[in-house]
């Protein structure tokens, strides 16, 4: 057994370790992620240590990359995460993840071994200059000794950490019984982040001007209230958090991007919360010069909106407005949504559309979706029914920068954090392999209540929807665009040995939703991709 000590020698990497992460544990970190190395084993033995002493939760992964986004997945949950890894090529794995909390404002704590000052700006192995790695949007602290951590609330913070030979400690960390009574006292409350600050001012808004509430990623229910108090119609994409109750349209994109819809060319006022990223009609009609935006503005570094904005406050208020508008948009929203369901019904076989739908379908209260970038979350802004207040079903995507990497480890470190209600990730086949990594899981890893639906169409399909798709362009869009794969899903699953089961119609999906295994699972649902643009041009042509 190895002999316990309750402390290392002064000045060793070892207690410059310890001290490291007693303040993340201090400061609420309860989630712990970390990927292999040497230089970083100081820090690797004190959070093993802190483990077993039951105060943090320990995840390992072999990849830097995933284990960054399986850090984030576990911050989106409110579960306060650091991700650590070694000096050199380590870090540079963690950009991805860095970038997307930056840009969404989520307080992820990186932890970065690093060789001490003396080697810098030599061959030293596995040197490089850590320091400002991640760029002007993330400071770095550079941490040489034991000192106070400033963490941010409101984005990533960068802990570089020089360590020193020695790096293994000669003994057992003992904690502080001061440290573990404090956590013991206090666990519930500030392991937890996120809550929402109902106290700030709010700006009235007069009624009168025709308005809409548009709701991007991440706005929360406040913009659901907003709504609801002036009776104005709510636009909320399926990661807003506010896609709740009677004010939500389903249909929203296609009535904005229909040029002889009278109701949206009547808008006047728009009032935004959240970050909206996936509707040119909606980025249209927030850059009109004839409509007036009220913003609050959203978490990041860049909360500055792409587009001219009236009143900027921290949040609005309205009594309420004429309801004829409101009743309006309904009537229009339902008529639309009822020729989508019915031109999906009428194509044969399995299409993107039903897999969101049914995705959507099965997600019931309690329950937690991911949904990858690119099209799926699009086809699940189309097919998800606004739902009842207060169900408390929960949809978590990577919009900051709405990228597809690490989608597969999000979803898992979104699952784990979330251990007593089932998860569902929807996303595509390219989202799935770019991340097939995050299947790696060790045999002391804990395995989520996870179903992968992964939307297989040989390639990257949403490009046949954009300018690229055109036909004009068919003799290069396989080559540059299209890129098919070929890859035997169920080997690679089998190789993890992750569960797998292909669809390919609606009835055997449902049926698979309806029966998960209670663990991490891939659900493959096989769809053609030559007719997405063909699809696609058909919904953007219905009319109310």
């Amino acid at each position: 057994m190895t002999p316990a000590s309750p402390a290392s020698p002064a000045g060793s990497s070892a207690e410059l370790a310890r001290d490291v992460v007693r303040q993340l544990v201090e400061a609420g970190v309860r989630q712990f992620v970390v990927a292999p190395g040497s230089r970083n084993a100081p820090l690797s033995f004190a959070v093993f240590d802190a483990a077993e002493a039951g105060l943090v939760d320990l995840h390992t992964r072999v990849d830097e990359r995933s284990a960054g986004f399986l850090a984030l997945g576990l911050t989106r949950n409110h579960a306060r995460a650091a991700v650590l890894c070694t000096s050199g090529t380590a870090v540079a794995n963690l950009h991805p993840a860095v970038l997307e909390a930056a840009h969404a404002g989520l307080p992820l704590v990186v932890l970065t071994a690093d060789r001490p000052a003396r080697l810098r700006g030599t061959g030293a192995n596995q040197t490089t200059d850590q320091v400002g790695v991640f760029g002007r949007l993330v400071d770095t602290v550079d941490l040489a000794a034991p000192g106070p951590l400033p963490l941010s609330d409101d984005g990533p913070s960068h802990l570089n950490v020089q360590l020193d030979e020695p790096l293994l400690p000669d003994g057992r960390w003992v904690l502080p019984e001061r440290l573990v009574r404090s956590i013991e006292r206090n666990e519930g409350g500030s392991a937890r982040i996120g809550a929402a600050d109902r106290s700030i001012e709010r700006l009235p808004l007069a009624p009168g001007p025709r308005t809409v509430v548009v709701a991007g990623d991440d706005a929360g229910p406040a913009a659901r209230r907003l709504a609801e108090a002036a009776r104005w119609p709510l636009l909320a994409e399926p990661s807003s958090g506010s896609r709740t109750g009677d004010h939500a349209l389903r249909c929203y994109r296609l009535l904005l991007g229909d040029p002889d819809n009278e109701l949206a060319a009547a808008v006047e006022r728009v009032v935004v919360l959240g970050r909206p990223t996936l509707s040119r009609p909606v980025t249209r009609l927030l850059g009109r010069a004839d409509v007036e935006v009220c913003s609050v503005p959203p978490r990041g570094v860049w909360a500055e909106r792409p587009f001219a904005v009236t009143t900027s406050a921290p949040g609005f208020t309205a009594e309420a407005d004429d309801p004829a508008w409101l009743d309006a948009w309904r009537e229009a929203d339902r008529a639309v949504a009822r020729r989508l369901d019915a031109l999906v019904a009428a194509e044969p076989g399995l299409t993107p559309y039903e897999v969101a739908g049914a995705v959507a379908r099965a997600v019931g209260p309690g329950m937690q979706l991911v949904v990858g970038a690119s099209n799926p979350v699009r086809d699940l802004d189309l097919m998800h029914r606004p739902t009842p207040v207060g169900e408390r079903r929960k949809i978590v995507a990577n919009r900051g920068l709405a990228g597809i990497d690490g989608t597969v480890s999000t979803a898992i470190g979104a699952a784990l954090a979330r251990p007593d209600h089932p998860t569902i990730a929807l996303l595509g086949d390219v989202t799935f392999l770019h991340d097939s990594n995050g299947l790696v899981l060790g045999p002391r890893e804990p395995r989520p209540d996870l179903t992968l639906v992964v939307v297989n169409d040989d390639g990257g399909s949403i490009f046949h929807t954009l300018e690229q798709g055109h036909p004009a362009h068919s003799d290069r869009f396989e080559a540059l665009f299209g890129t098919p794969h070929g890859v035997d899903l169920a080997s690679l699953c089998a190789a993890t040995r992750t569960p797998h089961l292909r669809v390919e119609s609606l009835a055997a999906l449902e049926q698979a939703l309806a029966n998960p295994n209670g663990a991490l699972e891939v659900v493959e649902a096989v769809v053609p991709r030559a007719l997405r643009r063909g699809h696609d041009l058909a919904i953007r042509s219905l009319r109310p």
